[in-house]
C-alpha cells in the first residue's frame, strides 16, 4: 500500500473515531435523562465507581499497567492528576444536574464556550499570544454572558462552571504525561476512596438506589461507567490519526447535538435572550475557527499511526 493510500485510510479511520466520540458525547443528555428520580450526586458517585472498574478491565486487556504504576509511583507529581480528577468530577456532576433539571441549553452553551476559555487560559496562565480574532471571539463570549446576567437577571452558573471546569481541566491535563485512557483511570482511582465512602454512607442511611429492588436503576448506574469510557476510547483513536485542528472542528458536534436535543426532544424554552447569547457565541467560534485555520501548520505530515 502506498504512503498516500495509507495516510488517507488513517485519516478516514480518524474521522470515523472522532464522529463516534462526539456523537456519543452529544447524545449524553438522552442517557442521563433516564436517571429521573436519582439525585445527580448519586449518579456521579456511581459514574466514578463503575468508570474505575471498567477502565481497570481495559487497562488489563491493553496491558497498560506499567504506565499507571509509573504514575502512581511518583506521588509528588500526582497533585496535577488529583486537580484534574476534582475538576472532571465537578464537570460531570454539574452536567448530570443540568440534564436532570432540564438546563441542557446552558450545558450546550458551556461546551460551545470551552474553546474560548482555553484561549483565555492559555493567555493568562501560559502567557500565550492571543490572535486579534481570538480576542474578538472572547469579547463576544463575554458580551453573551453579560446579556444573560443583565436581561435575565441571573448568572448562567451552569454554563460558566462547565466551561471553566473543562477548560481548566484541559489546561492541567496537558501537563500530565499520561494518555487519555490511563489518565482517566488514575483520575477516577484517586476519586475512588471518596466514592466508596459516599456510597457506604448512602447505603447506611437507606438512600441508595443501587440494588434497592429497582433493576433498571441498578443497570443504568453500572452502565454509566461504560458509557463514560467508550467515547474516550474513540476520541483517543481520533487524536492518534488526525491533526488537532481537525479534531477541534469535530468538537462542535457535541454541543450542537445537545442544543437540538434540548430544543426538539426536551422542549426546553429558548428565550430571545438565550438565542442572542448563542448567536454571539457562534459568531465568536466562527472567528476563532477561522483564526485557528489561518495559523495552522502548512506542511503536510502523515498522521501518527496507532
Amino acid at each position: 500500500m502506498s504512503l498516500s493510500a495509507s495516510t488517507d485510510k488513517q485519516a478516514t479511520q480518524g474521522v470515523v473515531f472522532g464522529l463516534t466520540a462526539y456523537v456519543m458525547w452529544g447524545c449524553f443528555p438522552l442517557f442521563f435523562a433516564l436517571f429521573e428520580g436519582i439525585p445527580a450526586w448519586e449518579v456521579l458517585i456511581h459514574r466514578i465507581l463503575w468508570s474505575c472498574v471498567f477502565l481497570a478491565g481495559l487497562i488489563s486487556i491493553m496491558r497498560r499497567w506499567a504506565v499507571v504504576s509509573a504514575a502512581l509511583a511518583q506521588p509528588s507529581r500526582l497533585w496535577r492528576v488529583l486537580a484534574c480528577a476534582l475538576l472532571i468530577g465537578l464537570n460531570w456532576g454539574i452536567y448530570i444536574y443540568a440534564v436532570e433539571t432540564r438546563h441542557v441549553f446552558q450545558a450546550s452553551l458551556g461546551y460551545f464556550m470551552t474553546p474560548l476559555v482555553n484561549v483565555m487560559l492559555g493567555m493568562l496562565v501560559l502567557k500565550e499570544r492571543m490572535e486579534k480574532l481570538q480576542g474578538v471571539a472572547i469579547g463576544l463570549a463575554t458580551v453573551a454572558i453579560a446579556i444573560q446576567m443583565i436581561l435575565l437577571g441571573e448568572l448562567p452558573w451552569i454554563t460558566l462552571t462547565l466551561a471553566v471546569s473543562f477548560g481548566t481541566y484541559g489546561l492541567l491535563r496537558k501537563q500530565v504525561p499520561l494518555d487519555g485512557l490511563s489518565g482517566l483511570f488514575v483520575e477516577t482511582l484517586l476519586l475512588l476512596p471518596l466514592g466508596l465512602l459516599a456510597i457506604t454512607w448512602l447505603s447506611a442511611v437507606g438512600g441508595s438506589h443501587f440494588l434497592a429492588g429497582d433493576n433498571r436503576a441498578t443497570l443504568l448506574l453500572i452502565a454509566s461507567g461504560v458509557i463514560t469510557a467508550l467515547p474516550l476510547m474513540a476520541f483517543a483513536g481520533a487524536t492518534r490519526r488526525l491533526r488537532l485542528a481537525t479534531v477541534g472542528f469535530l468538537m462542535y458536534i457535541n454541543p450542537t447535538l445537545q442544543f437540538f436535543i434540548a430544543l426538539l426532544v426536551f422542549r426546553e424554552p429558548l428565550a430571545p435572550t438565550q438565542l442572542a447569547s448563542f448567536l454571539l457565541i457562534w459568531v465568536g467560534l466562527a472567528l476563532y475557527s477561522y483564526s485557528a485555520w489561518q495559523s495552522r501548520p502548512r506542511e503536510k505530515s502523515a498522521p501518527e499511526s496507532a
